[in-house]
């Protein structure tokens, strides 16, 4: 009988906490991120998670041709540095931005429209310790029509 009141009381707690990481990492996403294009006309979507040192995600976005890009990646301060990487449909590496110094953002333009994969991953801390730094990870998309 007590069992059946804890799990809807813990599904609750889960949910809610769940709902407000997001929230929270959306905030940082248009607080923090969102500078970072610029220039650069925002695509209106904000791409965000809360990840782990170590941990990886992908994201896959069509650019057109004709248009300027930039892409920003913002970590929150607490995380090691947030690597990221933009990949062609033939597995090509286009850019890394840790061969730039971790540098937030990628200014591009293609000839050609096409998908790429973004490959974003919160490198493992110099310092090691029980509990990995977690934080909120934001990509963000801006662009430019050429004139």
């Amino acid at each position: 009988m007590r069992i059946t009141r804890i799990i809807p009381i813990l599904a609750f707690f889960m949910i809610v906490t769940t709902f407000s990481a997001g929230a929270q990492c959306k905030a940082f996403a248009k607080k923090v991120c969102l500078p970072e294009l610029g220039a650069y006309t925002h695509d209106g979507n904000y791409h965000a998670a809360v990840l782990v040192e170590g941990e990886e995600a992908e994201l896959y976005k069509t650019f057109y041709s004709d248009m300027d890009y930039r892409i920003a990646i913002c970590g929150e301060e607490k995380l090691p540095v947030v690597e990221f990487k933009i990949i062609d449909a033939n597995k090509n590496v286009l850019y890394s931005n840790k061969d730039a110094n971790f540098a937030k953002t990628w200014d591009f333009k293609l000839q050609a429209s096409q998908q790429l994969k973004l490959i974003i991953r919160v490198a493992p801390s110099d310092k090691p310790s029980e509990t990995p730094a977690s934080g909120c990870v934001s990509i963000m998309f801006g662009f430019k029509v050429k004139k």
